[in-house]
């Protein structure tokens, strides 16, 4: 029964949404402005403007440092984990709704290590191909080692119910993912490792323009047609039994959820490498400030919120210890795990009482 106080799901959903993109606004501008190299915001603006009035470009080397530092480094480094950090909640909250659990989550379930086995593997064995191809090469690496893991996992799932001994599944697979990606080093370059343990760190750094394109094409539609299955989502959390009397077809629709789910976090892992708790914790976030876990709501406000909370964390990381940068998922572990931690605990007190 609501409460007489209680603000009505599309008014609090209008709130909550202005809030998340005020809050963006304020870290993508702190972003722009604080670095190694602070930039006044007065000039970011004209800095903005030459950059646009100069016919050359990214190659511009006339361009005073200050519009190379936004637009050549700062930005394309924001953007890209704006995306990211927005795509790898929505993959959160897919599996959580595949699931229907709210404790997991890629990186948790193990299934980020899968991505980072099978990238790791093919930038080992496959660099000469790899520097041909480009990101999507990696991309197609990280999709298929989140599918074989996620089959794992999804195998495991119908024999052990209690998802406290799934998430030790997961974590077990997760060390096994790891367990060959060190065996399959021992054979590669020194140069390969260098590109491996950089990479494998989770990092923003060295983002580019074309990274951005890349993360803008894969993600953002994939987004859009997890937001249109919106409906028969909320009828899947509702039981398998009501989907089907709402005409859903389950074992397509799980596939798709798995498939689209996969395809955001592999798009995250190869790009930049795995992040830790953004898939788990985020959309918990989202569903507090909600209080809902109607998908039509809690998609475009997880994504923002993912936003908001990657930015955010990427900010602290190049700028703690500048001018070295801290690995991002050593940030999002810092705020992330202790979400976790109290989902678990709360979990438990309530299925106590």
């Amino acid at each position: 029964m609501k409460k007489r106080n209680e603000m009505p799901r599309g008014l609090r959903f209008t709130f909550v949404m202005v809030i998340l993109l005020l809050l963006l606004l304020v870290a993508l501008i702190l972003n722009i402005t604080i670095g190694s190299a602070n930039i006044p915001a007065e000039r970011v603006v004209s800095s903005l403007l030459e950059f646009i009035m100069n016919p050359s470009g990214n190659d511009a080397a006339n361009l005073p440092t200050e519009s190379i530092i936004l637009f050549n480094i700062r930005l394309p480094r924001m953007l890209l984990a704006g995306i990211l950090g927005g795509a790898l909640a929505v993959s959160g909250f897919l599996l959580q709704n595949f699931f229907r659990n709210p404790i997991a989550g890629p990186f948790v379930l193990g299934i980020s290590s899968g991505a980072k086995m099978v990238v790791g593997i093919t930038m080992i064995f496959l660099s000469d191909i790899l520097s041909k191809a480009g990101p999507w090469l990696l991309i197609a690496a990280a999709f298929m080692g989140s599918l074989i893991i996620t089959a794992v996992v999804m195998i495991f799932s119908q024999k052990v119910k209690n998802m406290s001994l799934l998430l030790v599944v997961g974590i077990m697979v997760g060390y096994i993912c790891s367990a060959v990606t060190d065996l399959c080093v021992t054979f590669a370059s020194e140069q390969d490792i260098v590109n491996l343990t950089h990479w494998s760190m989770g990092t923003f750094s060295g983002t580019d323009w074309e990274n951005v394109r890349t993360a803008a094409i894969v993600c953002i539609p994939v987004i859009i047609a997890v937001w249109l299955m919106s409906k028969p989502m909320g009828a899947y959390a509702l039981g398998e039994n009501y989907a089907k009397s709402m005409g859903i077809r389950i074992k397509p629709f799980r596939l798709a959820l798995i498939l689209l789910s996969s395809m955001l976090s592999a798009c995250v892992t190869a790009l930049v490498g795995p992040i830790s708790f953004v898939g788990i914790a985020v959309p918990h976030i989202t569903r507090t400030l909600l209080k809902s876990s109607k998908p039509a709501f809690v998609i475009p406000a997880s994504f923002l919120c993912g936003a908001v909370f990657c930015v955010m964390c990427d900010l602290i990381a190049r700028t703690a210890l500048a001018p070295a940068d801290i690995n991002i998922s050593t940030v999002t572990s810092v705020f992330g795990a202790p979400v976790v931690i109290w989902m678990i605990a709360n979990r438990r007190k309530n299925e106590a009482v």
